[in-house]
């Protein structure tokens, strides 16, 4: 590990996710369920198992909202 390159995270340090974005109202969570989200952060999961694991703290970080994503 000596040799290794120093790298940052994938997921900006200012970048802030909570339950307060999440939809609140019906026609907000109709719009969110538009949104491919669950399927946008299975393909992300699929690559960083396989051949990212640089993004596996933003992925992480993401997949905490799945029930009940927010713009």
């Amino acid at each position: 590990m000596q040799e290794a390159k120093v790298v940052s995270t994938a997921l900006a340090v200012h970048f802030k996710l909570s339950a307060q974005q999440c939809p609140k109202s019906e026609k907000e969570q109709q719009v969110m369920e538009t949104v491919p989200y669950a399927n946008v952060v299975g393909c992300l999961m699929y690559a960083m198992v396989c051949t990212r694991p640089d993004i596996a703290q933003a992925i992480s970080v993401i997949s905490r909202y799945m029930a009940n994503p927010g713009k």
